[in-house]
């Protein structure tokens, strides 16, 4: 073997080593920065979210894009805040009521009156409290020593929160500017395909949240609904908590369905009952049929591609994955329209009554004689 291979193949190695190198430090720096870059993601999906209605009020009302962005952004806050409004006054007023009747709920259990002493006595946890006193108190005394680490876990959340609200911001705030900036740097053409991307992707998020929203619009009302006929206490409440629990796919209907059936095994077990019923075939109907047909047709994904990144994603992502599953897809199919291989986005069929090609065209006149 001459020199020269010897250096080729020395060339190669450190080529292959370096790119491995580089792949792990690449690799080790998203592990390290994995909650900025959840972050940033989470704040990316509510500034494309956001940003056709701060544009449609720039247009309209106001100039100044600070001003626009502000104020959608107000309005946004205000819309949550009436929601946990109604949802936290009457939730807190009856937990204030239970911690009034508490003592008296405890008396009635410990000497076996009323439902809940009826139900403690047929369930047979009287009994297990009396035989296994000593391992309870153990196991409430070890609860208290995860408090710090509790109070840890809501500072961070709240943290991850205003994080996300101000990067959402910026990123609306700054939209514009950035858009410029990179349109120039792609040029005329590539330009153009990069902001049909662009809008591609920011009606893929936007549908979305529209066929989401209007999935939990369904299931709110057809919990209100039930829950009315069974007689159930704070029906509005219950339904909206439920309506929200629902924005999250898959497990949403889950959530809200233990709010909902405990709710109504406290009013009665008939009641409990049917509404467990209730959800047990709402749940198939939400996740195989609703979710499919609606975000298939607000993302333009086919039902079956639906259904599959929302499964694979919650296996991967957990509830993050399961939240951005379907625009991802719709984003990942937007770029493979655009810059996938040809064979996958064959161009329309010539006209058949169309103009032929110079080369297959006839003679335009005689054929000129040879002298």
């Amino acid at each position: 073997m001459s020199n020269a291979d010897d250096r080729a193949t020395a060339r190669r190695a450190l080529v292959v080593i370096g790119l491995v190198l580089a792949t792990a430090l690449a690799l080790a720096f998203v592990y390290a920065t994995r909650r900025v870059l959840v972050w940033a993601v989470v704040a990316a999906f509510f500034a494309v979210a956001l940003k056709p209605s701060v544009d449609w009020l720039q247009r309209r009302f106001v100039r100044r894009r600070a001003v626009a962005t502000l104020l959608v952004f107000l309005a946004a806050f205000v819309v949550v805040a009436v929601l946990a409004t109604v949802i936290l006054v009457p939730l807190l007023d009856e937990l204030g009521r239970f911690a009034e009747r508490g003592p008296e709920l405890l008396r009635d259990a410990r000497a076996g009156r009323g439902p809940l002493g009826q139900l403690v006595e047929r369930t047979g946890v009287r009994r297990y409290i009396g035989e296994h006193s000593d391992q309870l108190r153990d196991f409430g005394s070890r609860l208290r020593q995860p408090a710090v680490g509790v109070l840890r876990g809501v500072v961070e959340t709240v943290a991850g929160l205003v994080t996300v609200v101000v990067l959402a911001y910026l990123m609306v705030l700054e939209s514009p500017r950035i858009t410029r900036s990179v349109l120039a740097a792609a040029g005329d053409g590539q330009g153009e395909r990069l902001r049909r991307v662009g809008r591609e992707v920011s009606r893929t998020v936007t549908g979305y949240l529209t066929g989401n929203l209007l999935i939990s619009v369904i299931c709110g009302a057809l919990t209100f609904v039930v829950l009315t006929l069974t007689g159930v206490p704070f029906a509005g409440v219950i339904a909206l908590l439920v309506a929200v629990a629902d924005l999250i796919p898959l497990v949403g209907a889950t959530i809200g369905a233990v709010i909902a059936a405990g709710a109504g095994f406290l009013h009665s077990p008939t009641a409990g009952i049917v509404v467990l019923v209730f959800f047990v075939i709402y749940q198939q109907v939400e996740n195989h049929l609703l979710q499919p047909l609606i975000l298939a047709r607000a993302v333009r994904l086919n039902p079956l591609t639906v259904l599959l990144s929302v499964l694979l994603a919650a296996e991967l992502a957990g509830l993050l994955g399961a939240l951005l599953a379907i625009p991802a897809a719709g984003i990942v199919q937007t770029l493979l329209r655009e810059y996938g291989p040809r064979r996958l986005n064959p161009p329309p069929p010539a006209d058949p009554g169309g103009p032929r090609p110079p080369a297959e065209r006839g003679p335009a006149g005689p054929a000129p004689s040879r002298g």
